[in-house]
Parts: structure tokens; sequence; C-alpha cells
């Protein structure tokens, strides 16, 4: 599979900072402090990116968190302002459960998840963190999660049939993206 290398300057980012740990360090002279932040960047209309920044201050920590965030940047497939399809991700010892919801819904997740979602631009979505509750172990697994969805017509295409065959009930979900994509 092939990616593209996404611009992080060609988007108009907004940063969130998921998560903060201050850590220290015992030695003879004394003790040694340094922080780490979890920080997602997103532009809200699919593109999403997460990184993590260590300093000895917070602020060089969250600076250094953003860049690595612009790093990793990936692109979300949204369909009706929610996600393509359901899909469970294993990732280290954290899972995590994406759904699809019907308009209105909103995001019902957890934290960290939450915080992806809206920067990706998904408006309606049902999710479950199993197994790890450690914020970053989430965040990669969600991240994991957005980067394997692909759109109906993607599946259609690779499948080699029509989006009718695959999904009877998405015909006018069909006509409707042709519309969108028209104007």
């Amino acid at each position: 599979m092939l990616t593209t290398k996404i611009d992080p300057d060609k988007l108009s980012l907004e940063e969130r900072v998921v998560r903060t740990n201050k850590c220290q360090k015992t030695k003879k002279g004394g003790r040694t402090l340094s922080w780490s932040a979890l920080v997602v960047v997103g532009d809200g209309n699919g593109y999403v990116g997460a990184g993590l920044g260590k300093a000895r201050a917070i602020p060089d920590a969250i600076r250094k968190g953003v860049e690595a965030a612009k790093k990793n940047i990936i692109y979300v497939p949204i369909v009706n302002n929610t996600l393509p399809h359901e899909i469970l991700v294993k990732e280290g010892a954290a899972e995590v459960l994406l759904k699809p919801a019907s308009d209105g819904t909103g995001i019902v997740a957890g934290s960290s998840i939450r915080v992806i979602l809206e920067l990706a631009g998904v408006r309606n979505a049902l999710a479950k963190s199993l197994g790890s509750s450690n914020a970053i172990n989430i965040c990669w697994a969600t991240m994991k999660a957005l980067k394997q969805m692909k759109r109906p017509d993607e599946v259609a295409t690779l499948r080699e049939t029509s989006l009718r065959t695959l999904m009877p009930w998405a015909a006018p979900m069909e006509e409707e993206s042709v519309a969108n994509e028209e104007q």
C-alpha cells in the first residue's frame, strides 16, 4: 500500500494536549525532573496526527509533541460525518473498537479517542477502549485503526465490483458522493 506524505504546512491544524506526564529520576546529587506530553493535531476535515514529546520543561515537551504529531499526519475517510465501517484494532495491550453512528449521536468515546475523532472531523461515532487504560497506548491504537479505514467505494474498487453490489442499502450514499464531487 503506497502512502503519500502529507504536508502539514498546507493544513490549518488545531493542537490539543491529551496528556502530560511527570517523570522523576533520583540520582546521587538529587532528583532530575522531566515531562512528556501527548499531543494531537488535526484540521477537522479528515487529517489528524498524534505525537509524543519529552523534555525537561512542559512547554518544550508540548512543542516536541506537536512536531512529532505533524510528522505522523494521516487521512481519515469520513462518510456522512461518521466512520465508514466498524473496526477493532489491537496495539500492544490496548484494544480499540470504533463504530459508525447515526446523525445526532455525537462522539461517544473516552478522552484520548474523543480528541482524535474530533480533530479528524468525525461528528458521530461510537468507541470503546478495551484492555489497557493507558492514554498513550489507546492513542496509538486509535491512530492505527483510523489508518486502516477504507471508504466503501475504495473497497468496491479493490474487489472489482460495484458499490451497489457490495452494499445494496448504500445506493443513495453513492449518488450523494457523486453529487458532492461534481460541486
